[in-house]
């Protein structure tokens, strides 16, 4: 947990700037540069990713369980992170209805991730690192909504087509990841 929790107040703390310290970030920007910004954020970011990985990594060598998880979840898990994809496939793909409808699809896609993970893992590690995302996704959200209406954003409406390729795009991603990027990238493999 030593490196876990300073990776997540670095990755979450530099991502939650919109949500808690808009004015400072403007007053950055506005004196050092946009580049300047985003190579901070950037350092930032990729520092507590690594801390993360490797803390989360280490964490899960002696696990300190919290709770029992029942089987049914592995379901729960798999139909929320297909959720997820198909969200964050909708941040990408243009003109799709589901964009168009929520806003801010990446953002709500991170909550179906963490959540899914959440439910289905069951250590103190899990709770700090999956909590932590649930957390910032519902706070960014909701700070990215309240900008959108504040400056009276409207959204363009979606082509069927589109959300079609979206809802595929996300699929197909989703297939690939669970059932080979998952375990050979983290290890754990949710099916079999």
């Amino acid at each position: 947990m030593t490196l876990l929790v300073p990776g997540l107040v670095l990755f979450l703390g530099v991502h939650s700037s919109r949500v808690f310290a808009e004015g400072p970030r403007q007053r950055f920007i506005a004196q050092r540069g946009a580049n300047a910004w985003k190579g901070l954020y950037t350092v930032v970011s990729v520092v507590g990713f690594v801390l993360i990985v490797w803390g989360y990594g280490q964490a899960r060598q002696e696990p300190t369980v919290l709770w029992g998880s029942p089987l049914w979840v592995r379901h729960l898990a798999s139909l929320l992170t297909l959720v997820a994809f198909v969200l964050l496939a909708a941040a990408y793909v243009p003109r799709n209805a589901i964009k168009a409808r929520l806003g801010h699809p990446m953002v709500l896609g991170v909550k179906a991730w963490a959540l899914a993970h959440l439910v289905s893992n069951n250590t103190l590690a899990d709770l700090l690192l999956f909590g932590g995302f649930l957390l910032w996704a519902v706070l960014s959200y909701r700070a990215a909504r309240a900008r959108d209406r504040a400056a009276g954003a409207v959204s363009v409406p979606g082509e069927a087509s589109r959300t079609a390729l979206t809802v595929v795009v996300g699929l197909a991603a989703w297939a690939a990841f669970a059932f080979w990027a998952h375990g050979a990238w983290i290890g754990v493999r949710p099916f079999g």
